[in-house]
């Protein structure tokens, strides 16, 4: 149902825009979890820590991203989607630029700790949002570009931190995504029409009410099975992947490693099409589909040693990855209702505890000292994803 009041009735928001910012948004939020990854170095030598030290940079913003979507998404019901996107960026953008002027560890993890919280505002209210205010024809194509952005991001967020740091400095990084954030903060504002809110309880009573509804539908916990194995294979093939091909008979170095993790955008590509498969086949083909070839990708992966096969190989993985998104968010979406922010916050919360596992997963399967039993390994799990998505029902 369509609940914008910011306009007349009669005038029809420009979607395609709309579309651009939230896939924009989506971009430059979740690259925030990535924007360290190629910084870690960099912090041991400044810091004079460990790896290990300097990776919580890293780590604990996955964490409080993570309980954010729990104590932020809900409040998207209540005081409306628009309002928490805005406050989530504008609490970010001064959050991120704080981190540009820091020069002590403790003070860049306590403040990534913060940055991790309030970035959790953006993709619940954002997937409620795109059900509140676009018309069902173009649902699954918006929620397809902005998976779209959550997907390059992990890309985006390293390649850009890496050029910056090598062209200037580390706190530059922060200080441009500072930026930008005030600036999307600014065209949302602007642009997005605002939503009704529904003026829902905040009392955590009626919040374990509404989840326990929601586990309560077996569809509902066959998505979130499927949802834990998105990122959990998809982070760690690339932690296998690139400790693959630095080894025999490969030795790629770090640059050429990040070009084939550049690879993966070509089959990030196929999200913002869900939309058009969706109409042709269904939600729930798609889904399977996606989920299909993502474990073929996985499995060639296990089984041929030729560099241009695995890079073709993890394109197709990603296809699968890219089709998979959106059409598990739009299920999700469509099937919760009035309490569609707490079923996105959960959505989001298993799917990074999908991504906090990944690495741990992959780095435990590869002590077994073979990366085609960790390929087949993992291509299982998510074959265990592919067989629940036949279970649930519209």
């Amino acid at each position: 149902m369509n609940t914008m009041t910011s306009m007349p009735k009669h005038v029809e928001p420009n979607y395609n825009l709309i579309t651009f910012l939230l896939f924009w948004c989506a971009l430059i939020v979740v690259s925030s979890v990535y924007v360290t990854t190629p910084l870690i170095g960099v912090f041991v030598k400044e810091f004079q820590v460990t790896q290990t030290t300097a990776a919580w940079t890293g780590s604990i913003f996955s964490l409080f991203y993570a309980v954010g979507f729990l104590v932020l998404g809900p409040l998207a019901d209540r005081y409306g989607r628009k309002q928490m996107i805005v406050f989530g960026l504008g609490v970010l953008s001064l959050v991120t630029f704080t981190i540009g002027f820091v020069n002590h560890l403790i003070w860049l993890i306590i403040l990534r700790a913060l940055q991790g919280f309030i970035s959790a505002a953006f993709a619940p209210a954002a997937l409620a949002y795109v059900f509140d205010v676009f018309p069902k024809r173009k649902l699954v194509t918006t929620i397809g570009f902005t998976s779209f952005g959550f997907l390059t991001a992990g890309i985006f967020g390293q390649v850009v931190a890496g050029f910056i740091d090598q062209t200037f400095d580390w706190h530059f990084v922060f200080i441009l995504f500072g930026g930008l954030y005030l600036v999307s903060l600014l065209a949302v504002a602007k642009i997005l029409p605002t939503t009704k809110s529904e003026k829902t309880p905040i009392s955590m009573a009626y919040h374990i009410k509404q989840v326990k509804k929601i586990f309560a539908q077996k569809n509902f916990r066959l998505c979130y099975v499927i949802t834990i194995m998105l990122l959990l294979t998809f982070i760690g093939m690339y932690t296998v992947l690139g400790d693959y091909l630095k080894d025999a008979p490969f030795y790629l170095g770090d640059r050429e490693i990040l070009y084939v993790r550049a690879a993966g955008l070509a089959g990030m590509i196929l999200s913002p099409f869900t939309g058009f498969l969706a109409k042709k086949l269904g939600l729930l083909v798609v889904l399977r589909v996606g989920l299909a070839v993502s474990v073929g990708g996985l499995v060639m992966l296990g089984i041929d040693t030729n560099l241009p096969v695995i890079i073709c190989m993890s394109v197709v993985y990603v296809a699968g990855i890219s089709l998979t998104f959106p059409a598990i968010m739009t299920l999700i979406g469509e099937w919760s209702g009035n309490i569609r922010a707490i079923a996105a916050s959960i959505y989001t919360f298993i799917l990074f505890i999908g991504a906090s596992l990944g690495p741990i997963v992959a780095s435990g399967l590869m002590q077994t000292g073979s990366f085609s039993i960790t390929f087949f390994v993992l291509a299982l799990l998510l074959s265990g994803g592919l067989a629940a998505s036949f279970f649930i029902r519209n």
